[in-house]
């Protein structure tokens, strides 16, 4: 078994009417990029549900430079109607993250939860990466201040 110790959280970047699950992310991941499978690990969906996507004991395909030592989570949704980045996911999918964070964190030495966008360079030097450095908005909120006094 590889050695997890960062969770990265990722969005679907779809619309809030777009009720998608793993088999269409996998499907745009293997059909549209020619990957081998689903590059995230889990799914979140709109009602809630976690779904599994890429098996957790091979590498993901979701944060370059980070898919070796870390677990790959995607909510449904994360921009709005016209494209733009939006946090529109709902009470039940963050209760799920919950739920799923807490078990992946029982079962491996988690150092870090993050989103995507934290995970980008750092431009200016500052230690921080700040809105301006994003390489992408994903996931569409803050997720170390969401799950903060939470897990």
């Amino acid at each position: 078994m590889r050695t997890i110790n960062l969770i990265v959280v990722h969005c679907s970047a779809t619309k809030p009417s777009m009720d998608i699950g793993a088999e269409d992310i996998r499907r745009w991941h293997v059909e549209d990029n020619g990957w081998s499978d689903i590059g995230y690990h889990f799914v979140i969906k709109r009602d809630g549900e976690i779904e599994i996507g890429r098996p957790i004991d091979r590498a993901g395909a979701h944060c370059y430079g980070h898919n070796k030592y870390s677990i790959g989570i995607c909510m449904v949704g994360g921009i709005d109607d016209s494209g733009k980045p939006e946090n529109n996911f709902n009470e039940v999918q963050f209760e799920s993250l919950l739920t799923l964070v807490r078990g992946l964190r029982n079962g491996h030495p988690i150092d870090d939860i993050c989103g995507h966008r934290d995970l980008s360079p750092d431009v200016d030097g500052d230690g921080e990466v700040e809105q301006h450095e994003w390489v992408k908005a994903c996931p569409s909120f803050d997720v170390r201040d969401n799950l903060k006094g939470r897990l």
